[in-house]
């Protein structure tokens, strides 16, 4: 079974599309955790009603604010051997599921992740579609940030509940990644835009200066990389993360 993990806060305009999107799936074997992380808007009383029409929905609250702490209460309370994670306002392709999993099983991976494509606020593909490298050890993720929440797997027979566990800092799911690839294990990417990736006003990633500023204390402050690396790194992710936005990458 596939456990699926979104953090809802203050998604009433779009948690019902995105849960759609699972129910839409090619493979049926999934639950799917839907975290409330207190919400103020008709968030938890939307997730409620789709529980109660789909016995593969579970609805919990988070105990402390934050995608981080949320995703973290969903992965304590997820039981299958595969474990999903997707933002309350991205989109599945119908065959996401089915394709990343057997991309996973045929390479005996442990943790993948997939393309994507940047979608308008009404979730219409825009056209530019993010590339992935065919694989990504530590180092060579310090310098590209590709991998994006909604799209990774992680088979839990071979990455430990500590390593997927996040980090409460800024850019919580860059530090998870690099924590679990510091270990030794590798990430393998499938070059194929499976979900859609919501751009929405008011999000943190549409604050382009904060974005490199979390960028920037991570290398420094959760990796406590040297200047030089820090700075060479820095460079890599910015070039990489201008050709993302101009649908070059």
């Amino acid at each position: 079974m596939i456990s699926i993990v979104i953090p809802v806060h203050n998604s009433e305009n779009y948690i019902e599309e995105t849960v759609l999107s699972v129910q839409r799936q090619t493979i049926s074997d999934w639950e799917l955790i839907l975290v409330n992380d207190h919400s103020e808007d008709k968030s938890r009383n939307i997730c409620e009603a789709l529980a109660q029409k789909d016995s593969r929905i579970k609805v919990i609250d988070s105990e402390n604010r934050g995608a981080a702490n949320a995703r973290n209460t969903g992965t304590k309370a997820a039981g299958g051997e595969y474990l999903c994670f997707l933002d309350a306002d991205d989109i599945w392709l119908e065959d996401k599921l089915k394709k990343t999993l057997d991309f996973l099983k045929a390479l005996n991976a442990g943790f993948v992740f997939t393309g994507y494509e940047f979608a308008d606020e009404n979730a219409r593909g825009t056209g530019r579609i993010v590339r992935v490298p065919k694989s990504l050890n530590y180092d060579q993720a310090l310098g590209n940030t590709t991998i994006f929440t909604s799209t990774v797997m992680f088979d839990r027979n071979k990455i430990s509940q500590e390593l997927v566990m996040m980090p409460d800092i800024p850019s919580e799911d860059t530090a998870t990644w690099w924590q679990i690839l510091r270990s030794g294990i590798i990430a393998y990417g499938l070059n194929e835009p499976l979900t859609l990736y919501r751009r929405t006003q008011g999000t943190l990633s549409s604050d382009k200066k904060e974005a490199l500023k979390r960028t920037w204390n991570l290398y420094r402050k959760a990796e406590g990389l040297s200047l030089g690396k820090s700075l060479l790194c820095f460079a890599l992710y910015s070039f990489r993360a201008v050709k993302r936005r101009l649908g070059l990458s």
